[in-house]
């Protein structure tokens, strides 16, 4: 008798509904599985094999079931159709990255030097329960904030002004919420963050110390996300909702609770914000409030396969305050002294593909910034109006041509007109001064990007043509990236640029916009000196020009990565008014430069993606050269800080999400001064400039997560923060001022120990 033949489909297991297979996997990998309905009906495969891995079993889903498994953390996976892709050549994004969960989740260096932040994917950080956007650059090498601000970020020694904020391609004029202490944008509708220290693209212009391009989502996946947050200092909510199979609204809006209830993170807030303006040193000041929000929303409609059309709107504001109290006559007078600063946005975007290979993007937008304040001096019957308004408007025309992956051209231009206003109403003696200028500018530009075969060596050339129209001026910017790996885990690299800037902020006084926004926008006049027009005086403004050159070796092997960067940066064209002197030079207008040379290293290990340790060294040397002022002799930056150590590590263990971090740097220069009599006169006579500095600063932080599962599309996380564990009283800026004819010294103190707790529930 023969023996049968059974064919493999008689031993076949039996197709299960995924959706049933899903919930088997939930349990056996302790995971949640987040889709729509419809994604998943009528799918079938068969149950994978109890012993392989996650990653094993989603990928032999994906091949079963045609359908993408996005893992977002430890736990949740995203399922969803997978996407359609026109492209026909190689596609190997990876090849380009050189280190992924850089320092923590969410944080990718790629071989063009720049670092890629993804809000949705983002770990923890010391200090941070949220991926606060320009809080979480400062964690980077050569990036800090002297005064501890999101307002005033120095990287590699440049001031605030020179960083180009971008959000959807728009420039931002303000990002600071809390005066500084919070980032204005909302990170949970961002979906990414480039950020550029040298070597930039020729597409971007200004910014000559950074580029910070925020991104958010351009892509229709016809999915609903949501998600509600609350901490001591405000509630937020963001909605990203599919309208139709070609339209998609993403909204988002976020308040400040701080005029309906005080915490201690609001107290330790308002105190470091206020405790150097009028309202802060006024004890007949009362009735104060103080509020902040944002919204932002983006339409975004697929017209044809081929064609998008992208719509932009974003509102910034602070508001803040506060009733003075004057007695005359017997009788008691309110006055109100107020500021607000606001930012609104609007643009347009129209995406065409040409071809798989060819696109073209045209993008229009206006961007408005307006700072106002109303200071009322009860003790002198003065009244001070201060308004400050730009007015940028800009169209560009951006070309993308991917000849396959290895060869790649942009090329493009750009038309931009700003406008910016500053206005002084004094009625108590009666004064007024109103200054606007207006620059357009035209730019053209071109960049070829080469990447060998083997994806070892990436070659990027460019250059950007600018050409002011007010002063016929043309400037020719160069731009270069160039990256080498060799012996398998070393790469080397070397970036360069030229780039100029014609918007700058300025410093006039202490009390500027009481005391609180210290500085203003203004536009480049291209002048040289002072010149007094009638009753303004006009100082001079001039266009700022840097120039950079930096080198990096890179070893990257089993998690491990050890970096170092050399650099050396120039910029000409500073004023003595916007660095912020409150020295010898408060009152005097210059111009200068300077120039800051600095090594950046960092040694960061991950263990098998649980623990991820790091440590970053910077040293620099930032030197002033005002020709003019100290004898033509060089003098220290403000903003140089000489060494800056940071040391910090995360544990990530299934939900639970743990950061300690300890933050170290040399004190930044400062000018002691001695009091003396003159002609009757008090006056206050100051040692070489810059040639102290402040004491040592030293910071602890910590901070944790912890998500859980509501349901299987709903996931709550927990936070809780604290800065500054040691409650160390760091100075981060003094400076002399005249009280009853004495000369006193002001010390402007750092936060103190500020705990924050956050609950966050995302649909």
């Amino acid at each position: 008798m023969k023996t049968p033949v059974v064919k493999a489909q008689t031993i076949q297991k039996e197709k299960l509904t995924l959706a049933s297979i899903l919930t088997t996997l939930e349990n056996r990998y302790n995971i949640s599985f987040s889709y729509a309905d419809k994604t998943v009906k009528d799918k079938k495969a068969m149950m994978p094999n109890k012993d392989i891995s996650l990653q094993d079993a989603l990928r032999f889903l994906k091949k079963e079931t045609k359908l993408d498994f996005e893992v977002l953390d430890n736990r949740f996976v995203v399922v969803k159709p997978v996407k359609k892709k026109r492209n026909s050549f190689r596609v190997q994004q990876l090849d380009e990255v050189i280190v992924s969960n850089y320092l923590t989740t969410g944080l990718t260096k790629l071989n063009d030097g720049s670092v890629t932040i993804k809000p949705e994917a983002f770990g923890i950080l010391p200090g941070l329960i949220e991926p606060d956007v320009l809080q979480t650059i400062q964690a980077l090498p050569g990036v800090l904030s002297t005064d501890e601000t999101v307002s005033n970020i120095n990287v590699r020694g440049g001031t605030h002004d020179q960083n180009l904020l971008l959000w959807d391609g728009i420039k931002m004029y303000q990002s600071g919420h809390f005066f500084g202490l919070i980032s204005a944008f909302n990170p949970y509708i961002t979906k990414k963050i480039n950020v550029y220290k040298n070597g930039t693209s020729a597409k971007y212009g200004d910014g000559i110390s950074s580029i910070i391009d925020m991104q958010l989502p351009n892509e229709i996946d016809n999915e609903f996300k949501a998600g509600l947050g609350l901490n001591f200092i405000n509630a937020d909510g963001f909605a990203k909702v599919p309208l139709s199979h070609n339209t998609e609204l993403q909204l988002s809006t976020r308040r400040s609770v701080t005029d309906l209830v005080e915490t201690s993170t609001y107290n330790q807030y308002f105190k470091r914000v206020f405790e150097d303006s009028d309202f802060y040193s006024n004890s007949i000041s009362q009735n104060e409030t103080f509020y902040f929000y944002d919204v932002t929303a983006k339409f975004l409609y697929d017209v044809a396969d081929r064609d998008k059309i992208r719509v932009n709107f974003l509102h910034i504001n602070n508001n803040f305050n506060y009733d003075e109290q004057s007695r005359v006559n017997d009788v008691t007078e309110a006055l109100n002294s107020n500021l607000s600063q606001q930012n609104l946005s609007v643009g347009l975007t129209y995406t065409r593909d040409w071809t798989d290979q060819l696109t073209t993007t045209a993008q229009f937008y206006a961007s408005n910034y307006d700072l106002d304040a109303t200071n009322h001096d009860v003790f002198n019957n003065q009244r001070l109006i201060q308004e400050n308004r730009v007015n940028d408007r800009a169209a560009k025309l951006d070309v993308n041509y991917k000849h396959n992956h290895q060869f790649k051209l942009n090329s493009g231009y750009q038309f931009s007109e700003v406008g910016i206003s500053n206005l002084a109403d004094v009625n108590n003696p009666g004064f007024k001064s109103y200054i606007k200028n207006v620059l357009k500018s035209h730019a053209l530009y071109a960049e070829t990007s080469l990447l060998s075969y083997n994806a070892k060596t990436k070659l990027k050339t460019g250059a950007r043509l600018n050409y002011i129209e007010k002063f016929g001026m043309f400037f020719v910017e160069p731009r270069l990236s160039f990256s080498q790996r060799f012996l398998n885990n070393f790469r080397f690299e070397v970036l360069g640029e030229l780039k100029s800037q014609t918007t700058s902020q300025t410093i006039d006084l202490q009390n500027d916009f009481l005391g609180i926004e210290k500085r203003r926008w203004v536009l480049s006049n291209n002048n040289t000196e002072v010149i007094v027009d009638g009753n303004q005086t006009i100082n001079p403004v001039p266009i700022l020009k840097s120039k950079q050159l930096s080198t990096g070796l890179h070893y990257s092997k089993n998690k491990l990565l050890l970096s170092a960067e050399a650099y050396i940066k120039k910029v000409d064209g500073i004023t003595t008014r916007s660095q912020g002197f409150q020295n010898q030079f408060q009152f005097v207008n210059h111009i200068g430069s300077y120039e800051i040379k600095g090594i950046d290293v960092l040694l960061n290990k991950q263990f098998d993606d649980v623990v991820s340790t790091w440590i970053s060294y910077s040293y620099s040397t930032n030197n002033y050269l005002f020709p003019e002022l100290n004898e033509g002799k060089k003098f220290p930056n403000n903003t140089d800080i000489r060494h800056a150590i940071t040391f910090a590590g995360t544990y990530t263990f299934n939900d639970l999400k743990l950061a300690l971090g300890f933050n170290w740097n040399s004190g930044k220069p400062t000018t002691f001064g001695t009091q003396e009599e003159i002609q009757n006169d008090t006056v206050i006579t100051y040692e070489s400039p810059n040639s102290s500095n402040l004491d040592d600063y030293l910071r602890a932080d910590c901070s944790a997560t912890y998500s859980l599962y509501l349901s299987r599309t709903t996931k709550a996380t927990l936070g809780a923060s604290i800065w500054n564990i040691l409650n160390r009283k760091n100075i981060i800026n003094q400076y002399y001022t005249l009280i009853d004819n004495e000369a006193t010294l002001i010390k402007n103190e750092s936060l103190g120990l500020t705990p924050n707790v956050s609950l966050r529930v995302h649909f």
